[in-house]
Order: structure tokens, then sequence, then C-alpha cells
């Protein structure tokens, strides 16, 4: 066991970089790509949005959140570290789905966010670890 934590080590770079193109260059191992079992939704202001703005919206807008959160839509929410938006991790299987989620809250019905959407799901290196019979 101790012998496949460097071997998965050193897969975390290739996996996230084959998971993010499926069509990889060739000679970089093959690796399968992950069901989507969530999306991550980074928020930040549009440009020009001032933090009044924000801030005469966001008493509905954590409303919305808990609401949504308790309903089981949004797993998790996160401020960013640098102070620039939030981040949630939404429980969707498809961009689509989370979008349609997000476009409920108040700051996007009135348009003062950029969301960016990026599916996630397990890191595939992590099968090396049950054998071959698992790999398939």
């Amino acid at each position: 066991m101790k012998s496949m934590i460097p071997f998965l080590a050193a897969m975390l770079p290739v996996a996230s970089g084959a998971q993010s193109q499926p069509g990889a260059a060739s000679g970089v191992p093959s690796v399968a790509i992950p069901k989507t079992t969530a999306v991550l939704v980074i928020q930040t202001p549009k440009q020009g949005v001032t933090a009044q703005q924000v801030m005469a919206v966001i008493p509905s807008e954590i409303r919305a959140t808990v609401k949504l959160y308790l309903d089981g839509k949004i797993r998790e929410w996160y401020s960013r570290g640098d102070g620039k938006g939030v981040v949630f991790l939404v429980d969707a299987k498809t961009e689509d789905e989370a979008r349609t989620i997000m476009e409920t809250l108040p700051l996007a019905k009135e348009q003062l966010m950029e969301d960016q959407y990026i599916p996630v799901g397990p890191l595939m290196p992590l099968r090396a670890l049950l054998g071959p019979a698992a790999q398939q």
C-alpha cells in the first residue's frame, strides 16, 4: 500500500490533465473520465459591479442559498480566500443542471455575478489501489 502512494502522487498531474482534456496528446497514459458527481461553481462579481450593489441583494441571497443547502442542492459553500467571490459545490450531474440551480439565486437574477462551472467526479487514478480487475 505504501508503494502506491508515490505512484498516485506522480499520476495526479497526468490524471488532472487527462480529465480536463478528453483528447489528451498521444504518449500520455489514458485516464478514464470520471462520472460527474457534482459541479464546482465559482462566482465573482461582474466587472463594474460595486460591493454596494452586491450587499443590497445579500440578505435575500443568503436566505435562498440556505434553502438550496437545506434542500440538498448545494453540498458546500465557501468564501474565496482572495475575497473576490464565493465557491459552491452543487449537487448536479451536469453543468446545465447546476446552472439551472444557480440561476434561481437573487444575485444571478440581478445579473451581478460571473459564474464558472467545473464538473467534478471521483479521482480516477485511485482505481489503481483496487487492482487490475477494478480498472475496467
